[in-house]
């Protein structure tokens, strides 16, 4: 790339920074995402932070508590995308999410002076639930959000500081509850009215059936959304993603994105380039152009 190339680089950034600084984007780094470009999307999320953006970072950990899981003998199961998570499960998931997953975050941020601090929802109720209930039947301790501990975050925002938060949830009773991290991520993004909400996984983002095959969706609608899940054209472990694209859209959220975390730098190519990467959906009244 020539030195003229790199201006331009970063003179098509410049309308996105000035639109975007002093924003709150809520990022939700899955598991399965955790590859040969963690570094990468650690690095992307810190240089939001330096041009005045302020990143909000929820993890999950699904393949690590699946190969716990496994080593201690436990088969996993899942319904519609959600663990089944029983007593001895939940303890598994607690123990990877908030003893390993986390740290090893945390630790990635500030080996880059990121400036990160690793919570878990039960620290402060941050993350208050309830008991979900599934039409397939019990699935255990799943929890659903009920209420975000925003102050807790907005304090931490408030000294330039990442909040990096492990989805395990706490009811009024002081019982622990297994979320699922898109779900919580959408949650967080909604009570904090949050500027967007990416999703950063291990698909390039809504994949629809058109008339050349398969083709990833630029943009689309929350209520085209629904009418794909109702089709079931969106099924399995996307449902729970786009549920909390919903989710953060009608809390409040103004956009949502779903980017593959595999792509280089897809987190700052999704936010400061025109052409953009991955799927971003839409609120209720506002359709693709």
């Amino acid at each position: 790339m020539s030195e003229e190339e790199k201006a331009a680089v970063l003179i098509e950034a410049l309308p996105y920074i000035q639109r975007f600084a002093g924003k709150i984007f809520v990022i939700k780094y899955g598991g399965s995402a955790m590859g040969e470009r963690f570094t990468d999307v650690i690095l992307d999320i810190i240089w939001l932070k330096q041009v005045g953006i302020h990143p909000v970072v929820v993890h999950g950990g699904g393949k690590e508590i699946t190969a716990m899981l496994e080593r201690l003998g436990h088969r996993a199961q899942f319904v519609e995308g959600l663990r089944v998570t029983d007593e001895a499960v939940m303890e598994v998931v607690e123990m990877v999410l908030s003893g390993a997953v986390n740290p090893r975050l945390v630790a990635a941020f500030n080996q880059h002076d990121g400036g990160a601090v690793g919570l878990s929802g039960v620290d402060g109720m941050l993350l208050e639930v309830a008991k979900k209930h599934h039409p397939a039947g019990d699935i255990g301790y799943v929890g659903e959000v009920v209420h975000v501990n925003t102050a807790l975050i907005e304090g931490l925002l408030d000294r330039h500081l990442i909040p990096v938060i492990a989805p395990v949830g706490v009811d009024r009773e002081g019982r622990r509850y297994n979320v699922n991290a898109d779900e919580a991520a959408g949650a967080v993004a909604g009570a904090l009215g949050a500027e967007k909400l990416f999703l950063i996984t291990d698909v390039p983002g809504i994949v629809r059936r058109g008339p050349g095959g398969s083709e990833v969706v630029s943009k689309i609608t929350a209520e085209e959304i629904r009418q794909l899940v109702e089709s079931g054209e969106i099924y399995g472990g996307m449902i729970p993603k786009v549920k909390a694209c919903l989710t953060a859209l009608e809390a409040g959220a103004k956009h949502v994105h779903i980017i593959n975390g595999e792509d280089p730098h897809a987190l700052l190519l999704e936010v400061f380039t025109d052409r953009g990467i991955g799927t971003m959906v839409l609120p209720a009244g506002e359709g693709p152009e």
